[in-house]
């Protein structure tokens, strides 16, 4: 391996794990939406709930305010009889307060929907705040997790940051240039180790004399795709054959003993 490259690909190694590091606190405001969603629905339920109540019982408050009136207008009827003088007057009076009190008793039938409505909304209600509880507590447990892990990611980049900085000291300032140069432009690794004839990089296959070249020289390679600087990770070549000690024979092709 190119002994000028070793800093590098330390350096490189660092700095990849607090881009993980990096990315993974990023996606914690993401997870704790996530996780948060069955309590938003939850509280959404019971929100609903809790204003078809309020609406019905507004609405059988109207209702009954009706009845009190039509009460009253029956009673007003009912006292007029009394001073009715013909026969034909009054049947027609007592047809008038005989559909008042249909009338009363249809809006009495609304009164007692409302009241099963609202005892069935209030059952409702209960079940959709228990709900909400239960959400809550899982909410929060998961919140504790993740939060733990947003503290425990936040001293661990503290760590790396500092051990970057301390290993950007030691590498030559034109080489550490070129690096961070890379490395802007790659969004990933400026480094990439020559794997199966292949740059780790992009992937694609290095001319044999350019993985020759990188084995044996301390000079500096990149590769003619990605521009990344290669280096050799030290794996065992592919090409090498096993020595064959097997012993040879006399017989000829098709002979026999």
């Amino acid at each position: 391996m190119n002994q000028n490259l070793s800093p590098l690909i330390e350096l490189q190694k660092l700095d990849l794990r607090i881009m993980e590091i990096i990315e993974q606190r990023r996606r914690i405001p993401e997870r704790l939406h996530a996780v948060e969603a069955p309590l938003r629905e939850a509280k959404h339920t019971l929100q609903d709930t809790s204003g078809a109540v309020e609406a019905s019982v507004k609405e059988r408050r109207s209702h009954e305010k009706d009845v009190e009136a039509q009460d009253a207008h029956t009673d007003k009827m009912r006292a007029r009889l009394s001073e009715l003088k013909t026969n034909k007057e009054y049947q027609a009076h007592l047809f008038e307060l005989q559909m008042a009190n249909k009338k009363k008793s249809e809006i009495e039938d609304k009164v007692l929907a409302c009241m099963e409505k609202i005892e069935q909304l209030q059952v409702a209600a209960k079940e959709a705040e228990e709900k909400v509880r239960v959400a809550e507590q899982a909410f929060n447990k998961e919140k504790q997790v993740l939060d733990e892990l947003d503290r425990k990611l936040s001293s661990e980049l503290a760590e790396l940051e500092g051990q970057q900085r301390e290993r950007s000291a030691k590498v030559e300032p034109v080489l550490l240039a070129r690096y961070a140069k890379l490395k802007a432009s790659r969004k990933d690794q400026p480094l990439a180790a020559i794997q199966r004839g292949m740059c780790a990089g992009c992937r694609l296959q290095i001319p044999p004399q350019l993985i020759a070249e990188v084995k044996r020289s301390q000079d500096l390679h990149t590769c003619p795709y990605c521009h990344r600087m290669l280096y050799w990770d030290g794996e065992a070549q592919a090409d090498q054959k096993p020595l064959d000690h097997t012993k040879p024979t006399d017989l000829e092709v098709g002979e026999s003993v």
